[in-house]
């Protein structure tokens, strides 16, 4: 059966609750509650952004503005010595207080439990993945697809899907193909609140571990604007090591399927174009049909992804099943 890459967006936990899944209600969300955020943390986010105070951050765009300023402070820290002490004391807990503030984002994001993916969507592309040792790489923050992939025995093991997390922890060497396995890779490429450092080692978190008044804060998320995508990427060892086996992965996929993203993932438009060139190679684009006219959207994908792009718009895209 044909090997393909299937890569997943936000829009799939969009088609089953917009509510829960809207990243601005994430973020509204985790600044009010009174049992994250303290004042003070709150008005030190609030002097990073513009306009009127006393509001959440808005967006990946003001929460690259508040990476732009843990990665002053961390430079600032950088330059302390004896003598000049640049950074005060709320200055050196500012990166800190971020990234609890991202972990909980998405921790939120994460914890939908409402619903699963609906049997008739998942059934047939477990059984496809089973089948065929096809890729899945993510975009969202959400255990929707991870879970239904544990729960179905997909992602366990060596049979099927691996993302290099052991017990004893993450390691790029365990997603090497040896002793003749022939694998799939399931890749987070943005990460995900269930990975937590450990003595210094990534590890993942069980999925019944993972609240909002979990003590672990991960730092292998990628939330923030895109143009700082890459220095946060390139700060993890399990995000460098994802993105780099996404060559291989495209590489050796007869197609590519993205399935309910944005296309405003500049790094990702750059990595696929890469591969879309090939006419062999056949791509599909699966989004919801609201996201506009279906001659606009077409070309739209076309200039981020090539020409070699087949567009399938749909009222309810969790009714796909042409894997």
């Amino acid at each position: 059966m044909t090997r393909k890459a299937l890569i997943f967006g936000n829009g799939l936990g969009m088609a089953l609750d917009q509510k829960h899944f809207s990243l601005t209600n994430a973020i509204q969300y985790i600044w009010d509650h009174q049992d994250i955020l303290s004042d003070d943390e709150r008005r030190y986010i609030e002097q990073c952004l513009p306009g009127v105070s006393g509001r959440a951050p808005e967006g990946e765009g003001e929460l690259g503005v508040l990476h732009l300023a843990v990665t002053s402070c961390g430079f600032l820290r950088s330059l302390s010595g004896k003598d000049v002490e640049w950074l005060s004391k709320e200055g050196k807990e500012f990166p800190d207080t971020i990234a609890k503030f991202v972990h909980k984002v998405a921790t939120k994001l994460h914890n939908y439990e409402s619903g699963d993916l609906p049997e008739g969507f998942i059934n047939p592309l477990c059984a496809f993945l089973k089948d065929s040792k096809s890729h899945i790489a993510t975009l969202n923050y959400d255990k929707l697809l991870y879970g239904a992939m544990v729960d179905n025995e997909v992602l366990n093991g060596f049979s099927y899907l691996v993302d290099g997390m052991w017990d004893s922890g993450f390691d790029r060497d365990n997603l090497e193909r040896l002793y003749d396995n022939n694998f799939g890779y399931y890749l987070h490429l943005h990460g995900s609140p269930l990975f937590v450092n450990h003595n210094g080692i990534p590890k993942k978190m069980q999925r019944h571990e993972l609240t909002l008044d979990s003590e672990f804060i991960g730092r292998h998320l990628v939330l923030t604007h895109v143009k700082h995508k890459l220095s946060v990427i390139s700060s993890s060892p399990v995000l460098s090591a994802y993105w780099d086996y996404l060559d291989f992965v495209l590489g050796e996929s007869e197609e590519i399927i993205v399935f309910g993203c944005s296309g405003d993932d500049k790094h990702l438009n750059q990595k696929l174009k890469l591969y879309t060139k090939d006419p062999s190679r056949k791509v599909r684009v699966v989004e919801w049909d609201g996201s506009g006219n279906h001659a606009d959207r077409t070309r739209f994908w076309k200039k981020r992804l090539g020409d070699n792009v087949e567009l399938v718009q749909m009222g309810n895209i969790l009714e796909f099943t042409d894997w």
